[in-house]
């Protein structure tokens, strides 16, 4: 799969929406991923500079057939936070008619931040979006929001806010859940081997990427060994 596997990490604010301050601040993390013989490709979290992201597409002569977004949030699917507003999947929508994949109970939250409802496409854990001849993994990994996932390609693991190198999702803003978080990390993440690539949603650590072994070994989220400590820790 490596030689067709067409992967890039885009950082906001340096390599698209350079101008946006907000971008700049938030430093979050757009993915590309998709099939180089057939030139299809999926965007995850397509927030701040939709027509960039299909240019930098183009460029590299791919085409966009979908999107896939990691929770609701403004930041990762476009909509108003902190006063401001954020361009995202909507204003895609306007430029490029592609499908865009979310988990099935945040589908609703989507919709509301975003304005869109016909295009979103409902999920489960487990269910697997395929880009040409490339599978794509959805895990649901609630915790940050209610219907956070990460996905699972060719040995890396897109994590949007569920796990950064150092620290994961924060659990205190609405919908966030401290013991659904510590179940994420420590089981339904399990699965996912040491040697899996992790690239989170946002720029919160010196490198972009870590393996998941090197993750675990040094995240401080990882050090409680039950949810008793966990929750005296990080709960609420």
């Amino acid at each position: 799969m490596d030689d067709r596997l067409y992967f890039r990490q885009l950082l906001t604010g340096r390599d698209v929406a350079r101008s946006d301050p907000v971008a700049r601040q938030m430093l979050n993390f757009i993915y590309l991923v998709g099939d180089r013989e057939t030139g299809e490709a999926v965007a995850v979290d397509p927030a701040y500079a939709p027509g960039e992201v299909l240019d930098l597409l183009a460029a590299d002569g791919m085409r966009l057939t979908g999107v896939l977004a990691t929770h609701y949030h403004p930041d990762h699917v476009g909509g108003d936070m902190m006063g401001f507003s954020i361009v995202g999947i909507g204003q895609l929508l306007e430029l490029a008619d592609v499908p865009i994949h979310v988990q099935r109970d945040e589908a609703h939250l989507v919709s509301a931040v975003t304005g869109v409802t016909d295009a979103l496409v409902g999920h489960d854990s487990g269910d697997v979006v395929t880009v040409g001849s490339v599978p794509i993994e959805l895990v649901h990994t609630p915790g940050h929001t209610p219907g956070s996932q990460c996905f699972m390609v060719d040995g890396k693991l897109v994590a949007g806010d569920t796990l950064f190198l150092e620290g994961c999702g924060r659990t205190d803003l609405p919908g966030g859940d401290p013991e659904q978080m510590y179940l994420s990390l420590t089981q339904r993440l399990a699965k996912v081997p040491d040697d899996t690539v992790l690239y989170p949603g946002h720029l919160y650590s010196a490198d972009p990427s870590a393996t998941m072994g090197e993750t675990r070994a040094r995240n401080y989220v990882f050090q409680p060994q039950t949810l008793e400590d966990w929750m005296r820790y990080f709960g609420r």
